[in-house]
């Protein structure tokens, strides 16, 4: 059966510190959908932390296609963000980015150091976040005419379907949210009706 259903985070967790020898790192996880709002909350980040020495993170985006990126920002390679990418996989969240931003004490870590500092900085910051679990949704547009209302608002009651959006015009578009497991039992229940059509909402 496939999977409908995600974690991510409620809203923006609390800052966290981690010390490891002077090194200071903190740790900020906050739920994002797209790479625009990644690009800003980093821009806040440094202005924040102007005088920090590296921004590193790790993001993901997408319920089904999954899309993510971790940056060391000049730490070495693979020291920094795929340790934080490592516990967004670990805590099986998306739409997500953990940023840990380090200051420098003046005694090197090693990459076995920073690899466990930047892991253990986010950690903490997902440990403190509010994660909840939510539906995967699948949205459909159903297009008819009033004399159709009835039909159409029978199946929504039958099937307790999301009603997101109704525009009544000359004729009326209803825009629905369902869950992806009841998303073609849906579809199939409006496509038998005679003269109401569905589509999925990507569709023109």
């Amino acid at each position: 059966m496939e999977k409908d259903t995600y974690k991510t985070l409620v809203t923006a967790s609390e800052e966290i510190l981690f010390k490891e020898k002077n090194s200071k790192f903190y740790g900020y996880a906050y739920p994002v959908t797209t790479e625009d709002e990644v690009k800003e909350l980093l821009e806040k980040l440094k202005k924040e932390h102007y005088t920090a020495r590296h921004w590193c993170y790790a993001f993901q985006l997408g319920t089904q296609q999954i899309y993510f990126r971790a940056n060391d920002d000049g730490e070495p390679n693979n020291s920094a963000g795929m340790p934080i990418y490592g516990q967004i996989q670990s805590f099986d969240v998306t739409n997500v980015l953990v940023v840990v931003v380090r200051y420098f004490g003046g005694i090197k870590l090693g990459v076995g150091g920073l690899v466990q500092a930047y892991k253990t900085a986010a950690q903490m910051a997902l440990e403190v976040a509010e994660i909840e679990e939510r539906t995967i949704d699948v949205h459909f547009i159903v297009s008819f005419d009033y004399k159709n209302m009835n039909k159409v608002m029978r199946i929504i009651k039958e099937k307790n379907i999301q009603l997101i959006r109704q525009k009544m015009e000359l004729s009326c578009e209803f825009e629905l949210a369902v869950r992806l497991q009841e998303a073609a039992a849906v579809y199939d229940a409006f496509d038998q009706v005679y003269e109401v059509e569905i589509r999925y909402k990507d569709e023109k």
